[in-house]
């Protein structure tokens, strides 16, 4: 964990090895059935999980839809995958670490300096305290609905 308010992490054990675990959260695809706001994504190129591969995301809160381009900026089997949200405004990523027979699995979020930039301007300041929040409450969710995909 870090003191930055624009970062958060959290982690899940999950009974199932760093190689499957990678499989399921690098599958953009199925991103909908655990993201508390992501409603879909596709892959907007036919390379699918590797670095500098594009995907489309479709999200959505109460009172607002919208969609975002990502970009994979790592994608190591077994141990991490990560992104970038609109040409850095956003990274996500989610790293795996072998524990006791199964899988640490770790989800972070930092809210970068051009990201916030765009989100005070378009939304003010209670945009940006939204987001934090968003993520900071969404993440250990998340982490719970993969878990329980992943181990039925």
């Amino acid at each position: 964990m870090t003191d930055d308010p624009y970062a958060f992490a959290d982690s899940t054990w999950i009974d199932a090895s760093p190689h499957h675990v990678y499989d399921v959260v690098s599958d953009v695809t199925r991103h909908g059935e655990w993201s508390e706001f992501t409603r879909s994504c596709e892959w907007e190129d036919a390379a699918g999980p590797v670095v500098g591969a594009h995907f489309t995301g479709h999200n959505s809160r109460p009172g607002r839809d919208w969609s975002t381009r990502s970009e994979v900026i790592a994608a190591t089997p077994g141990e991490e995958f990560a992104w970038e949200v609109r040409d850095g405004f956003v990274r996500w990523g989610f790293t795996m670490a072998s524990e006791r027979g199964g899988t640490r699995l770790t989800e972070s979020w930092e809210f970068r300096p051009a990201g916030r930039a765009w989100v005070r301007e378009t939304f003010g300041e209670d945009g940006i305290t939204l987001r934090v929040n968003d993520a900071r409450t969404s993440i250990p969710a998340t982490l719970e609905r993969i878990r329980k995909v992943i181990e039925g």
